[in-house]
């Protein structure tokens, strides 16, 4: 029983960590009004990350295009996950370009990146803010501690107060997209 109140005990600690800075609420609630103010204006949310991160950008998208809580009108996202995309740029153009190029084909000015990287610092996921400050798209980050490279990038970085493993940043990412999903839906309407 240890081992997992342990493990547990990890997690509430870092959420709490997390919740107890007013500076990471009042960046959820820019971010929050960002993207509400892009997708009134008839841009979209693009996403993107590696890995888990990959899987939580899918995760947000999918959320937004289809339904969370309630009966909604989809709303515009897509995550950068499609498998013979990926791996033909990879092989054209390197991996540390996969999601630039996307960018630099689908994004316009106004719409909205969200980059995921546990650590800020992927080469890929750097080059996409970039690429989304090049194109005049606001760029919302989540990270871990202090944001790594990507931040420089970024309109907002949200940053989980941990360095020690990926996985409990992660876990507060999900909780992190799942309450702008929320506030999304709540404010659109």
């Amino acid at each position: 029983m240890d081992f997992f109140q342990t493990i547990f005990a990890e997690a509430e600690k870092v959420l709490n960590d997390f919740v107890s800075d007013p500076a990471n609420v009042e960046d959820l609630e820019k971010a929050g009004s960002k993207i509400v103010a892009s997708l009134k204006n008839g841009n979209k949310i693009i996403t993107c990350g590696n890995g888990g991160s990959m899987s939580d950008a899918m995760h947000m998208a999918e959320e937004l295009t289809g339904r969370f809580r309630d009966d909604r009108p989809p709303i515009a996202a897509i995550a950068i996950s499609d498998p013979s995309y990926l791996t033909c740029t990879a092989n054209d153009y390197g991996y540390d370009h996969i999601f630039s190029r996307f960018i630099e084909g689908v994004g316009k000015a106004g719409d909205i990146l969200v980059a995921i990287s546990t650590s800020g610092n992927s080469p890929n996921i750097v080059n996409a803010t970039k690429a989304a400050r090049k194109h005049h798209m606001k760029v919302i980050g989540l990270s871990g501690a202090d944001g790594g490279e990507m931040s420089e990038f970024c309109d907002i970085t949200i940053r989980v107060p941990y360095t020690a493993h990926s996985d409990r940043i992660q876990e507060i990412h999900i909780m992190i997209i799942h309450s702008l999903i929320q506030y999304i839906e709540t404010n659109m309407t």
